[in-house]
């Protein structure tokens, strides 16, 4: 109990906002890398997500990717490109990292919400005459979009939860107390720079969870339609995996 009145008194002392390790200034590295890392994932992982799901081709070749981007080590991985691209792209190798660890959820988010959609009102749709564009757009996207939020989501906190190792290699970012605070031995600035991490990742959690139910469509019971929960199960997967 005393460790962690040290750390809230640690984490509101007014020389935590001053300096170039201010936490104003962490919190924006933590943030910066994550936002990059993901975006460039989403650019990667959503398009091949969505033709896999449309198609229903390339699944098995997408599953096997994924497998072999999880089975890769996170911090291993970032002190190996550290070194094979040298010190001066340490941000690069990072990105590169952090990219990798959020392309399975999001991949799994893309596919399995068009999977999910009952086949049914695509050949409805296709019966009404839209094209494969339309399809997409107006019917596989819509119905799609609470899985795919939720892969955004698990994609989100894992690297929220993985960029903290940065510090290591000297990004910055939240981790920089816990890794600079350890040889140390300031368990208080630890235990701190800990609880702004959860704390981050339980505030955008409750932002996306927000975000994901509200994506459901009118009308429509997600929580209780097999398929749709299948898919859910499917993004969970690719989460604990990667984790």
């Amino acid at each position: 109990m005393n460790l962690f009145a040290e750390a809230l008194a640690w984490l509101f002392s007014p020389e935590r906002l001053h300096g170039p390790y201010a936490l104003q200034t962490l919190l924006g590295q933590h943030l910066l890398y994550t936002l990059i890392s993901v975006a460039v994932a989403a650019a990667i992982a959503l398009p091949a997500g969505w033709l896999i799901g449309h198609t229903g081709k390339g699944r098995e070749v997408a599953v096997a990717i994924s497998g072999a981007a999880r089975a890769v080590p996170s911090f291993g991985l970032l002190v190996l490109l550290v070194l094979v691209l040298g010190v001066v792209r340490t941000p690069l190798a990072a990105v590169i990292t952090f990219v990798l660890l959020a392309i399975p959820s999001l991949l799994a988010g893309a596919y399995t919400g068009l999977e999910a959609i009952d086949r049914r009102v695509i050949d409805a749709a296709r019966a009404m005459g839209m094209t494969e564009w339309q399809i997409f757009l107006k019917v596989e996207l819509p119905l799609g979009l609470p899985l795919l939020i939720g892969g955004i989501r698990s994609a989100l906190l894992q690297v929220i939860a993985t960029v903290t190792i940065g510090a290591y290699v000297n990004l910055g970012g939240l981790g920089w107390p816990i890794i600079q605070g350890i040889p140390l031995r300031r368990f208080d600035q630890v235990l701190g720079g800990a609880i702004l991490v959860a704390l981050l990742a339980l505030i955008v959690d409750l932002l996306l969870a927000l975000a994901q139910r509200a994506a459901v469509q009118s009308g429509v019971r997600v929580q209780q339609h097999p398929s749709v929960r299948e898919g859910a199960r499917a993004v969970r997967r690719a989460a604990s995996a990667s984790a």
